[in-house]
């Protein structure tokens, strides 16, 4: 089992039950907060602020649906975003163009409603990309689901461009 997944003594597979992490991920960052190591000595200090930064590490990794999946490729010895990893299917990519010219359109003519509604399309894909990767998850298909993960890295960076697009 892997370290992430045995900290929070969690099943190590894409579905999470999101109540169950933050329970238990609150429960170990308050057995290890550096506060309760105070009069320790500081070799326990120190081990205390290592144990504190895995498990706020390892919360941060299983929490994100994208993060979570790379972790469990890399635990198959799949890097899904090696650099040799950076084509994707043509209709991906004209997918990607008209997002972008939207985003353009929208952003110059300081149109909020249009970037809200582009935002609400990609987390639509967001959903239906998740819902992908369960299911290259459960029959084991491990190269489709780090193509799907750097699908998502791209969803995640254009949904960050829209938030500063409408802030």
């Amino acid at each position: 089992m892997s370290q992430f997944f045995q900290l929070f003594s969690l099943p190590e597979q894409f579905p999470l039950d999101n109540d169950a992490l933050e329970q238990r991920y609150r429960t170990a960052a308050a057995q290890c907060h550096p506060d309760k190591f105070a009069a320790a000595s500081s070799f326990e200090q120190k081990q205390a602020m290592m144990m504190a930064s895995l498990v706020n590490e390892a919360y941060q990794t299983l929490k994100s649906p994208l993060e979570r999946a790379a972790y469990l490729l890399k635990q198959q010895q799949i890097d899904a975003d090696a650099p040799e990893h950076t084509s994707f299917a043509p209709d991906f990519l004209m997918q990607q163009m008209e997002w972008r010219e939207a985003l353009e359109d929208a952003r110059a003519e300081n149109n909020q409603t249009a970037l809200a509604n582009l935002d609400n399309d990609i987390s639509g894909e967001q959903n239906t990309l998740y819902g992908q990767l369960q299911t290259a998850f459960e029959q084991a298909q491990y190269e489709q689901a780090a193509e799907l993960v750097r699908k998502g890295r791209f969803l995640n960076k254009l949904r960050q461009e829209i938030r500063q697009a409408r802030s």
